[in-house]
């Protein structure tokens, strides 16, 4: 082959081969380009529906020691309700709160066709009647499913530990029951307190009703399993009319929170237990006798409250509703407050055990 030829061949391969390079580069160029617009495109709307799905975090993150170190607090006038266990926590913080926070001003409302307590509370929070709640028991299912209907979530913050206390009337000899003895005396199985250890003397048992609040909730859900009060229950509207009532009958029996019960004179805190013989009591022992109160008052048993040794213990709770608005806000602020250091020491005054 002459030179002329083999140089005209070499030219023709070279043409060739940066044609077939150049083509590669577009198809490959141009198919590259449409993957990753839909790559970026895919990428964005995942990014765009996470960002909708994610839930709002309102936990609670208290700040500092004290109310005024508190951040994030809204300011305005906020309404709110629930569990009539709360009482003693509301009748001393929130007037701390408010000297601390002025901005933060706060009034607890009744509701004006029902009972309070923290199934009506949360009720009138998921209608928008109240901006949160406090609760003396987890948030229910139904509850959770109502509010979802209504397009938010509700959020639940543990602030104190509180636990429900069997009052008997003073001169009641018992050394304690146990939960099942104390399941069969509400359940109408037991109706002499000979059944249990005690004198030949009928069992009268008081209750509130079942749609007065948390706590009778709790004790219908955790103590009878679900089972219906026996006949033989006498209902009483306010735990103050149903100790007023205990104290005059010799064979009567009660429950209700904790703080409300251990300090009174006028019954008698009885131990609890898992087993028989095993009790534990509500109050700090040596138990002082009606006879020395008021000077002297029986006291919580905090160490039982927190280990759980104690048979029913059980969490007080804010009651948020998480929609990113002022009301989740307030709730969240509402909680840290009561989480802080000067918040805790305050719930512990009032008789109650705090958490952290």
């Amino acid at each position: 082959m002459s030179q002329k030829n083999e140089t005209l061949v070499l030219t023709i391969s070279l043409l060739t081969t940066i044609l077939l390079i150049a083509g590669g580069f577009w198809w490959f160029s141009s198919k590259s380009n449409v993957d990753l617009n839909k790559v970026i495109n895919s990428q964005s709307n995942n990014s765009s529906s996470s960002n909708q799905n994610q839930p709002q975090n309102t936990s609670a993150q208290p700040q500092g020691t004290t109310f005024t170190a508190v951040k994030n607090v809204p300011t305005g006038l906020f309404n709110y309700g629930g569990s009539t266990s709360w009482a003693p926590i509301r009748l001393a913080i929130d007037p701390a709160i408010q000297a601390a926070r002025p901005e933060f001003r706060l009034r607890y409302v009744q509701p004006s066709n029902a009972a309070p307590g923290s199934g009506t509370g949360i009720q009138s929070l998921i209608d928008g009647q109240l901006t949160f709640v406090h609760s003396s028991r987890p948030i229910l299912d139904q509850e959770l499913s109502r509010a979802q209907q209504r397009g938010f979530k509700l959020n639940q913050i543990p602030v104190a530990i509180d636990g429900l206390a069997i009052a008997v009337n003073p001169n009641l000899n018992i050394p304690g029951l146990t939960i099942d003895q104390l399941k069969s005396i509400y359940t109408g199985k037991i109706n002499n307190w000979n059944q249990v250890g005690g004198p030949n003397l009928p069992i009268k048992p008081f209750s509130r009703r079942l749609n007065d609040g948390g706590t009778v909730e709790l004790f219908v859900q955790d103590i009878l399993g679900g089972q219906a009060f026996s006949p033989q229950v006498e209902f009483i509207s306010t735990t103050t009319q149903a100790l007023k009532k205990l104290a005059d009958s010799p064979g009567g029996i009660y429950y209700a929170s904790a703080p409300e019960v251990v300090p009174q004179c006028s019954i008698k805190p009885l131990p609890l237990g898992r087993m028989p013989g095993q009790y534990i009591a509500p109050y700090q022992e040596p138990f002082i006798l009606p006879n020395e109160c008021p000077d002297k008052r029986n006291q919580l048993n905090i160490k039982a409250f927190q280990s759980g040794k104690y048979p029913i213990t059980r969490n007080l709770f804010v009651v948020v509703k998480q929609n990113g608005q002022t009301e989740e806000q307030a709730g969240v602020a509402y909680a840290n407050l009561l989480l802080t250091e000067q918040g805790q020491e305050l719930i512990t005054q009032t008789g109650f055990v705090k958490i952290r």
